[in-house]
């Protein structure tokens, strides 16, 4: 029996309201807030809205902290509501206007934390700063993820900003890693995908307009026997200054030069633990290639009700692009 806590406070009033049927808990490497669907049974006073808090509490950790969004009934089912709530990334859909200069990732995410009130856990130094960047009008999100991906392409680190609970967390990629098999024994059924369509280039062009000797630099890096096998797939990019062009250009190729694989698992056994951004171990026969790596979670959702706990997962493999 899965040992699960969930509570809605709503002012000095705190509920520990009777679920029907799945919880679930949706968390994205990127892009997307914690998501907690759970419906609740209308009786012992419970009165919520939408604002107040929720907590998700699966044996002895705090998973989820999060605000209710949405609430639905059926006129079949007067007695059940159907609730969405999200965490604190939810607010990272807000749209804004930032001019920053010298920043790493987490001076950024710790400067946007404090404009609109949210809370901040560990946010790892990257050691990468971000030189003058102008954002307009954009998601909090897109901002953020622009100074994740200037970092990968000039360290060649994955950072993963996440809500730790009630926290802001940011860290590095390598160190999310969970000793939590999956393999033939542990999951239903997947869906394995690899591709060249889509972030993979074997051929990086930069290009600077220098205003002093008024002439085009261009930095190139190319892998000739790709480009002999797929034909020419170009990134070109225009640099704002040429300080390390060659340097980035090498960088860029050695992110993007290379396939895709993508991997859907169905019905893994559940572990807690597993949230956008982890590293699993896995081991499956892929077909093309016998898998024995870890692999990145995209994204999980997690399925909890009564002794089942199962998770669908999508991951990435080693050969991952951003």
């Amino acid at each position: 029996m899965n040992n699960i806590e969930l509570c809605i406070q709503n002012g000095g009033t705190l509920y520990a309201p009777v679920c029907a049927g799945d919880v679930t808990w949706e968390t994205e490497r990127k892009g997307s807030p914690g998501r907690l669907e759970f419906t609740v049974l209308k009786g012992g006073g419970l009165d919520f809205q939408e604002g107040n808090n929720v907590r998700l509490k699966v044996g002895e950790k705090d998973v989820f902290y999060g605000y209710v969004f949405s609430k639905k009934r059926s006129g079949s089912k007067p007695e059940e509501i159907q609730v969405t709530a999200y965490d604190q990334l939810r607010y990272f859909k807000n749209k804004d206007t930032y001019v920053y200069e010298n920043k790493t990732a987490g001076q950024l995410i710790a400067m946007i934390a404090e404009d609109f009130r949210l809370k901040t856990g560990e946010l790892e130094d990257t050691g990468c700063r971000i030189p003058a960047r102008a954002e307009d009008n954009k998601t909090l999100f897109d901002i953020v993820q622009n100074a994740l991906d200037f970092t990968l392409q000039n360290s060649g680190k994955m950072y993963v900003l996440y809500s730790d609970f009630d926290r802001l967390t940011l860290k590095n990629i390598d160190s999310m890693r969970l000793p939590v098999l999956i393999c033939g024994g542990t999951v239903q059924d997947f869906d394995y995908s690899t591709s060249i369509d889509s972030n993979t280039y074997n051929k990086i062009k930069l290009s600077y307009e220098n205003k002093d000797t008024k002439k085009r630099e261009i930095y190139i890096a190319q892998d000739s026997e790709h480009m002999n096998r797929w034909g020419v797939l170009q990134m070109y990019e225009k640099l704002n200054n040429s300080v390390n062009g060659k340097a980035r250009a090498q960088a860029l190729l050695s992110l993007y030069d290379k396939k895709s694989r993508s991997l859907s698992i169905k019905k893994a056994l559940g572990d807690i633990r597993v949230r956008g951004g982890s590293g699993v171990p896995v081991s499956l026969d892929l077909g093309d290639m016998i898998a024995q790596t870890y692999m990145i979670v995209e994204k999980v959702k997690h399925t909890i009700s009564g002794e089942k706990h199962f998770m669908d997962l999508t991951l990435r493999g080693s050969d991952f692009n951003s």
